[in-house]
């Protein structure tokens, strides 16, 4: 159904661009603009990009890049994790997401991981509860609009 490919140093400004594009509607939505992904400069995603337990992939779909995922594994035994996880809007709901979360699982592991999302909204907490995950019960207020939840897998 999909299949990752490796950014490389040269996809950079293309992650950067997808990244805003599809965080947009939920920057205005939420007003986070210190920790929103679409109000993220270049080089911030460079620096991550940098990082050497930092692997970005595209999730690609019959050609097309319809999202990205950025994958944290720093092989020291701690949590891997998952951030952030995109699919463009006009791709969303076919089933990527889950599909580039089995992928990233099935290179490096299905137990020992952690995210976190936007509480509030609720199609990204049945997707990662489908997928397995539980809240740690960790819950952080960013404003009077939303709050970040915390997940853990095994």
């Amino acid at each position: 159904m999909i299949t990752l490919r490796k950014a490389t140093a040269e996809d950079i400004e293309k992650l950067w661009q997808m990244q805003i594009e599809a965080f947009r509607a939920l920057l205005e939505k939420y007003q986070d603009y210190g920790l929103s992904p679409a109000a993220e400069s270049i080089d911030k995603i460079r620096a991550r990009y940098e990082q050497p337990w930092t692997t970005y992939f595209f999730i690609e779909a019959d050609g097309i890049d319809v999202g990205a995922i950025r994958v944290v594994d720093r092989k020291d035994g701690s949590r891997k994790r998952i951030s952030p996880l995109w699919i463009m809007e006009e791709y969303r709901g076919k089933g990527y997401a889950q599909a580039a979360i089995l992928a990233v699982e099935e290179l490096y592991g299905a137990d020992h991981w952690e995210l976190d999302t936007i509480l509030q909204e609720k199609g990204n907490l049945h997707l990662y509860e489908k997928m397995g995950y539980h809240q740690t019960g960790k819950i952080e207020h960013i404003n009077d609009r939303m709050d970040i939840v915390f997940y853990e897998k095994n």
